[in-house]
């Protein structure tokens, strides 16, 4: 079976006429001149217009980007997009001293959700750089690793301004 480039001409029986472009290990994405951006099997019956060769990656730029996105978010210290429970937005954080003669101090809690939400990214890229480190033995991982999960558990108090339940602190379960 001849792999066709992109920009190769087909003629399909339900789409008509359209283009490849773009290809991964199992589909085309072709765009119909009548029915736009479609995905067919590469094993899929249409006739072929004007195949070209050139040089074709089996995998997909979408297939690469997903990849460099999981490396970096898995890897570095981009904060990725949490967002906070809807009754919480457009709030304020207001700190009330108990001193009455002090003024309070009132913070937009869309900018402390976001320092929340920083601190974890980075406990996260810690922890992962405990559990990928060379100089620690097995024993010293296991047992930064429960400091971590403590510091999970006393960060649950903030478990209410998340939006998604996948997204908050967890610490350590009771059995």
């Amino acid at each position: 079976m001849q792999l066709l480039g992109i920009g190769s001409r087909i003629k399909h029986a339900e789409f008509g006429m359209g283009v490849v472009t773009n290809v991964s290990s199992k589909h085309y994405w072709v765009t119909f001149m009548d029915k736009g951006l479609e995905t067919i099997k590469i094993d899929e019956g249409f006739e072929v217009i004007e195949a070209l060769e050139n040089d074709v990656d089996t995998v997909s730029f979408l297939e690469v980007e997903t990849s460099l996105m999981s490396i970096l978010k898995r890897w570095s210290d981009v904060t990725e997009q949490v967002a906070i429970a809807d009754k919480w937005k457009g709030g304020n954080l207001v700190l009330e001293p108990g001193d009455s003669s002090l003024s309070n101090k009132e913070i937009p809690i869309d900018t402390f959700f976001h320092k929340i939400v920083m601190v974890r990214d980075r406990i996260r890229v810690m922890e992962q750089k405990i559990n990928a480190s060379k100089n620690l033995d097995d024993q010293e991982k296991v047992d930064l690793q429960q400091y971590i999960t403590r510091i999970y558990g006393s960060l649950t108090t903030f478990n209410v301004l998340f939006k998604n339940k996948s997204d908050q602190f967890v610490g350590e379960r009771s059995s």
